[in-house]
């Protein structure tokens, strides 16, 4: 070592430093090039290129062996084949007389000789041809350097090492030669492929020290040659050094990692060298990971591959990678001026090393079958979103290109389970792409085909991640994937799937907004929709023809192919006299207008003339194809009306639309007020619900309602002489809500949201008949009753809209008027839900035109015909009966309401209460009807805020009389929350986790018309807004039980108790608590963009309990929130509250998920167990609705609770021994809602939760610590005794349910203790033998209960408990031969024993056999038939029945054994 430093320093003093190449040229080519310029140029240096003639030894032996030395430019020649010079010089030193000694004289010939560096040189290239040699010869035969040849003599070749060693300092600092020759990657060269290295060890030593001295290019020349020079011995010597150096020197990773992965080392050393490689990951530069990864990568086994990956992943961080947003920013700005930058060139290296990274990857999960299962595995184990990255959905889709051992299907099952629970979020794809588009353009297809997956998926998260890798691909990729892009959007759109071609359709809208001229590139995909158009629903009608107009109209006349097209298509569809096509017209058109009038509008306010005549010339065509239809009609305004309210159309536009509109509706529906009406309509006519009575004397309007249904009556009967004649234009009744809606909404765009011009139609009365004809309808024809029904469908529609159009006013005397027409709304529907009862299949007139009139049809009998019943006790049928009438009662509730079944329960008890007159009085659900009520906008919901307001009433000199006091009812309060609570249901849960693929009925879109034109933050933005009022309402009905508890003793169903007030408070406490829940259950909370959005909403909670300016986190203001609520649980007033309360709790919970949060849940839920739920009437809660709650209220506190299996012992040994010995319609004291009803429930849930609970029990192992083993022990005494308990239970209540549930959940329970208790019981045998024998002597008592039972279900022929005997028996039987098992394996077989069981029923008796019952009936049947029967029976019960009798003896032996 000190030799080569003095060496260096020498040369370093007394030579010039050349400078180092780039490009060294490979040594093969600088050796054949000398050799080239001799044979070709022979005669040009034959005077200056001389033979080498001396008596030396070296001379004479290497010339005796056929190999001339030549000095200059001329390479040494070789007469002779390499192997006989080799041959014949090997024996010439061993032949001569001064052998040994003559080696060391060869040596230092050799040294001498080579003391000039062109002779140097000239032994280290290969030797040249002699010419004496054979011309055949010449051509086959490759001649080696001398050096070569000498090393290849074991007698020469430590000697010839050495002076290579000391010649190779000389050369260090010299890059290349002037002909080219890189002098020390040739002195290298010669090291390589020797046949036989004679000390290995010594060569490593020699070739580490000068890795160590030399400098970088020479360590890499140097490292790299290793697995050439070396024999396998030295290769986990080697291994261990260059595993240091690899260490202290990062700069030789590369070179180090290549030599280590043509190395033959030990696994041991591989993993060392491995781990030291991973402690280094983090610092390697960019262009080294791909050889890191790739060592690594081969370097893995099948058993630690998932270990490796998965702690590689987490240091492979390419985000450090990208290049920082000012280089971006100055590469964009060069790329537009068309100049190169150094940043782009950077961006573009850093691509290369990402894709030569991921090439690697890509090799290594394509043939190796472990790191591609362990990709996966690694990626499922993340469980946090900051732990996943970029590298990770790379990989997915590597994995998902490659398809080895199918995992395109595990891919795409891990990215939709990971997108689904919020772990793989948005954020990540934006910037894989934003970041790695260049690298993502080569895993395309794989993009796309996820995409489509993902949208086509049943769950929201899912789907709007499909969409923006559709967005992202098209936005960041070239023109053939624009293209392909496109075309897979069509294709979803075309494939009749409503989810799949609204989100589609919503991504084209997205695409067109954003780069409207590259998606114009393939408009004529586009406009093949056109053709598919029956498919479509009418919102997604409007989606397409929104997505065609800006496309026609954005560019000016670039798209005027698109115009004609979507001119011709509307034409048509107008001109038809089929409903279906003159409504996609009608769409279309709307929405053209809206396209020609809102983008001629922008930037200026005028519109040109050719513009404007357009839209009115195809304004008018739309309103001669509709005059004469009144559906046609309104559905064209409620379309206007949207456009007007969303779209900034230009003024004449507006101008032109709303001028007409106001003077038409005046004369249509607007009249003066009389004493007397026309004595033509079909009723005596009355104007109710006047709000401007006082007010004005003269001069009063009235809507013209009820004289316009009937001529739209007579009109529809053939009396053509009563109808409208008004200028060829019908007016109907069914326009009146659509055109007011219209009419309002042009007011408020004209004069900035001021309705003074139409304020007289708040408080204006309608036409109706005398109320007191409602009350006797009996008599009346059907035709009447229809009538009456349609008249109050269109009044009730009337003042939604009255509602819809006001609710924004803000002066008092506006607001007090609107509160008065929600109070009249809530007054019409009891009334007309009278009319509805005793019209039946009656079918309403529509109030959504947008969709197909069957789609909105409801039930062919919607109405529940109730009778009193005379006798309530009776025997166990009896009791079924009328828990099945109640169960009929609670399925007339659709699904939106979830209160309604406890509503209608009590409303049913009041009524029989009542008195006989209201026997088979028939109940009308007015839910099943909404889709015929005007839709409430998201605006109405500001009268949740109101408090008391003031109205004063005049007098005839307008002065004011008396003043009147207004608020918000209880009935008004249910209806507005009712609407409230489904339109969140609706846009927040729905929209996200109920996407139906298949079409019903009913669609579950009608009535969400105009909520569909808000987004989901929008909707959750203005429910925020509301969260304080909902607030206030929610304590107001907290206090409200409160005092009503108080003030009757805590009786509730006390004699001073209003129960109809006490039924809408209950329902409006119930729809507070779900309207809450629904908004925070919103998934868009996950989100880091709607976090604001969630604190915000959480700080209104927490602000509840105290105020304060202190901004506090998440965490906090959860658990603050968490505790306000908490306060309500003491007031809840039935079960359906006091599980909303619970649902609410753990949607908070879930935010910041906290051990104390979850321990009050459990005692919140064991309260509310604990607790006897009785109805107003003095009825304890019973139904199919009120055990779905209770089941649900069991799961959750079996779930939160610390500990499941004390919870269940609990229930089982104390609930149910307490409801044995009470009386038969008592109940436990622990837990008054454990009734003989509703032990099924209980039943049911703690099987299924003992289940689950046990297979939590980890299995056991032989390494286990002996406190681990009793604590499992401990654990699966407890699950047994409870196993036997429940068991046990099917001799008191043997109905088939519950038996059914035996079957099912024990057979389940005995596979989960073979599974994980039997290796338990293995290696705790001998240790614990009396645990285990407890263990087994209890569950051999459950075992055989279980034999009972399918004795039972046989004998009873029950097909529905015998499905699930043959895998009980199954089991039953791999139970007692793998206690066998056991007992073998702990020496213990003696022990076993295997005997018969008996037949017997539940209750233990013997079961008589089939032969003894003939016997007993026929006494004179053969003794021989008995005889066949009997054996027949015993083959049976030996094959079947052969486990209890077995653990009896097991457990005598094991005694005497002890």
């Amino acid at each position: 070592m000190e030799r080569y430093d003095k060496i260096k320093q020498s040369r370093m003093a007394t030579k010039r430093k050349l400078p180092n190449s780039d490009d060294i040229e490979n040594v093969t080519g600088d050796a054949s090039r000398p050799k080239n310029r001799i044979a070709s140029k022979k005669h040009k240096y034959a005077a200056q290129d001389v033979v080498v003639e001396n008596e030396t030894v070296f001379v004479q032996l290497l010339k005796m062996a056929g190999i001339i030395l030549k000095s200059g430019n001329r390479s040494n020649e070789m007469t002779v084949d390499h192997s006989v010079a080799q041959k014949k010089l090997y024996q010439g030193l061993r032949k001569h007389p001064r052998y040994p000694n003559v080696i060391q004289e060869f040596v230092s010939g050799l040294e001498a000789h080579i003391e000039t560096s062109d002779k140097f040189k000239n032994c280290l290239l290969p030797c040249g041809h002699g010419h004496d040699a054979d011309a055949g010869n010449h051509l086959n035969s490759y001649r080696e350097s001398l050096f070569k040849l000498l090393l290849g003599i074991d007698t020469l070749q430590p000697a010839v090492l050495n002076t290579l060693f000391e010649k190779l300092p000389e050369f260090m600092y010299e890059s290349v030669n002037e002909d080219g020759i890189n002098m020390p990657r040739l002195i290298i060269s010669q090291f390589k492929w020797l046949d036989r290295i004679v000390d290995g060890k010594d060569l490593t030593s020699k070739l580490m020290q000068l890795i160590a001295v030399a400098p970088l290019e020479i360590q890499r020349d140097i490292i790299t040659s290793l697995p050439e020079i070396l024999e396998d011995a030295q290769h986990n010597d080697i291994g261990k050094e260059l595993n240091s150096l690899l260490q202290q020197n990062t700069q030789l990773t590369v070179p180090i990692l290549d030599t280590l992965s043509s190395l033959n080392l030990h696994s041991q050393l591989l993993a060392e060298i491995r781990q030291s490689v991973m402690s280094t990951l983090s610092a390697v530069e960019l262009e080294d990971l791909p050889v890191v990864i790739k060592f690594i990568l081969q370097a893995v086994s099948a058993a630690d591959a998932v270990e490796v990956i998965s702690e590689m992943r987490k240091k492979l961080n390419l985000e450090s990678c990208k290049l920082p947003q000012q280089i971006q920013a100055s590469q964009s700005r060069h790329k537009l001026k068309g100049q190169p930058s150094s940043s782009a060139n950077q961006a573009n290296s850093n691509n290369d090393c990402v894709a030569l990274l991921l090439d690697v990857i890509k090799s290594a999960v394509r043939f190796q079958k472990a790191t591609s299962e362990a990709w996966i595995k690694a990626v499922e184990n993340l469980n946090s979103v900051v732990e996943h990255k970029v590298m990770d959905f790379l990989v997915l889709l590597i994995l998902h290109t490659t398809n080895t051992n199918n995992s395109k299907k595990q891919v795409e099952k891990v990215l939709r389970n990971k997108i689904r629970v919020g772990l793989i979020q948005e954020q990540l794809l934006q910037n894989a792409f934003r970041n790695y588009s260049t690298v993502l353009r080569d895993y395309f297809p794989s993009i796309l085909s996820l995409a489509q997956t993902l949208l086509r998926s049943a769950d929201q998260s899912a789907v709007s991640f499909g969409s923006m890798m559709y967005k992202h691909a098209f936005t960041a990729f070239d023109s053939y994937c624009k293209q392909e892009v496109i075309s897979a959007l069509v294709t979803h759109v075309c494939s009749g799937l409503a989810a799949e071609v609204d989100i589609s359709l919503d991504v084209l809208i997205d695409l067109v907004s954003q780069c409207s001229s590259s998606v114009a590139l393939y408009a004529v995909f586009l406009k093949g929709i056109l053709d598919y158009m029956e498919n479509l629903s009418p919102q997604q009608i409007r989606k397409l023809f929104h997505i065609l107009g800006m496309l026609a109209y954005c560019k000016g006349h670039e798209g005027s192919h698109i115009q004609d097209d979507m001119h011709i298509v509307i034409r048509k569809q107008l001109s038809s006299t089929i409903s279906k096509y003159k409504r996609i017209g009608i769409i279309g058109a709307v929405m053209m207008v809206s396209s020609m009038s809102k983008t001629r509008a922008d930037g200026d306010k005028a519109m040109d003339k050719d513009s404007y005549r357009q839209v009115t010339a195809l304004l008018d065509l739309v309103h001669s194809c509709i005059k004469n239809s009144p559906e046609a009609s309104a559905l064209y305004y409620d379309e206007m009306a949207n456009v007007v309210l969303k779209d900034n159309l230009a003024p004449q536009i507006m101008e032109h639309i709303g001028k007409p509109v106001l003077e038409n509706f005046q004369d249509d529906y607007v009249v003066d007020l009389v004493p007397v009406v026309d004595s033509n309509n079909l009723f005596p006519t009355k104007a109710l619900y006047n709000l401007d009575e006082e007010e004005e004397s003269q001069g009063e309007i009235v809507i013209n309602l009820l004289p316009l249904l009937s001529r739209d009556i007579h009109t529809k009967v053939g009396d053509v002489a009563a109808a409208s004649e008004q200028s060829g234009r019908s007016v109907s009744p069914m326009c009146l809500a659509p055109f007011f809606r219209l009419l309002r909404l042009c007011e408020e765009k004209q004069h900035n949201g001021n309705l003074e011009e139409i304020d007289a139609l708040l408080g204006c009365p309608i036409y109706l008949v005398e109320l007191e004809l409602l009350e006797k309808l009996e008599p009346l024809a059907k035709q009447e009753k229809e009538f009456l029904c349609d008249l109050l469908f269109y009044a009730i529609n009337w003042f939604r809209e009255i509602v819809n159009a006001f609710c924004n006013q803000k002066d008092p005397e506006m607001k007090g008027k609107v509160l008065i027409r929600l109070k009249n709304i809530t007054e019409l529907q009891p009334l007309l839900e009278k009319c509805l009862a005793v019209t039946p299949a009656y079918v309403p007139p529509l109030a959504s035109f947008d969709s197909e009139v069957t789609e909105a049809i409801p039930a062919m009998n919607p109405a529940v015909q109730t009778k009193k019943g005379k006798k309530e006790s009776g025997g166990g049928r009896k009791r079924k009966s009328d828990e099945s009438k109640d169960s009929s009662a609670d399925n007339t509730q659709v699904d939106e309401n979830q209160d309604g079944d406890n509503s209608q329960s009590e409303k049913t008890q009041q009524e029989k209460e009542n008195g006989d007159k209201e026997e088979g009085k028939t109940l009308v659900n007015l839910s099943t009807y909404r889709p015929y009520f005007r839709e409430l906008d998201l605006d109405v919901f500001t009268i949740l805020q109101c408090g008391l307001l003031t109205r004063s009433v005049l007098d005839t000199e307008m002065h004011t009389k008396a003043t009147e006091i207004l608020q918000l009812g209880p009935a008004e309060l249910v209806f507005l929350l009712d609407d409230l609570f489904r339109k969140l249901e609706y846009m927040l849960i729905s929209a996200t986790k109920r996407i139906h693929f298949l079409k019903g009925k009913v669609s579950k879109d009608i009535g969400f018309s105009h909520l569909r034109l808000k987004s989901r933050q929008q909707v959750a933005e203005s429910a925020v807004q509301l969260l304080n009022s909902l607030c206030n309402h929610l304590e107001n009905a907290h206090n409200y039980f409160q005092v009503t508890t108080s003030e009757n003793h805590g009786v509730v169903d006390g004699p001073g108790v209003d129960l109809k007030e006490y039924q809408l408070m209950s329902t409006s406490y119930q729809l507070l608590l779900q309207t809450l829940r629904t908004l925070f259950a919103w998934n868009g909370f996950s989100q880091l963009e709607y976090r604001k959005l969630l604190k915000g909403a959480l700080d209104v909670l927490a602000g509840r309990l105290k105020e304060g300016d202190a901004v506090l986190s998440l965490d906090e203001l959860v658990r603050q929130s968490f505790h306000y609520l908490m306060n309500f649980r003491s007031s809840v007033p039935n079960s359906c509250s006091a599980l909303s309360l619970t649902q609410l709790l753990i949607v908070l919970e879930e935010k910041s998920p906290d051990a104390q949060q979850k321990e009050k849940i459990a005692s919140l839920t064991r309260s509310f167990l604990g607790q006897a739920w009785v109805l107003p009437t003095g009825e304890k809660e019973r139904g199919n609705k009120y055990n779905e709650t209770l089941q649900n209220l069991l799961c959750i506190y079996l779930e939160y609770t610390s500990d499941v299996l004390k919870a269940i012992e609990d229930i089982a040994g104390v609930g149910i021994p307490e409801l044995l010995n009470s009386a038969k319609d008592g109940c436990s004291t622990t837990y008054p809602t454990l009734t003989r009803q509703t032990f099924l429930v209980f039943y049911r849930v703690m099987m299924t939760e003992l289940e689950k609970s046990v297979k939590g029990i980890p299995a056991g192992k032989s390494t286990d610590a002996s406190e681990l083993q009793i604590e499992k022990l401990l654990k699966w005494n407890l699950a047994v005794r409870v196993f036997h308990i429940l068991m046990s239970l099917v001799k008191v209540f043997d109905s088939r349910p519950v038996l059914g549930v035996c079957l099912k959940y024990g057979r389940l329970f005995l596979e989960t203790f073979l599974k994980l208790g039997m290796p338990l019981l293995d290696f705790s045998f001998k240790k614990h033998r009396e645990d285990v024998q407890s263990l087994l002597k209890t569950l051999q008592l459950s075992t055989r209960q279980l034999h009972h039972m399918c004795g039972h279900s046989k004998i009873h022929q029950d097909t529905g408990l015998t499905n699930h005997v043959p895998l009980l028996k199954k089991v039953l039987e791999v139970f007692v031969y793998r206690v066998k098992a056991m007992l073998t394996m702990n020496n213990c077989q003696e022990a076993f024993w295997l005997g018969n069981l008996k037949n017997r029923d539940l209750q233990g008796e013997e079961i008589l056999s089939q032969s003894s019952q003939q016997e007993s009936k026929d006494e004179d049947s053969s003794e021989h038939q008995a005889r066949e029967a009997e054996e027949e029976e015993e083959e049976d019960r030996s094959d079947t029945e052969n486990n209890d009798k077995v653990q009896d003896d097991e457990d005598e032996n094991e005694e005497d054994s002890d």
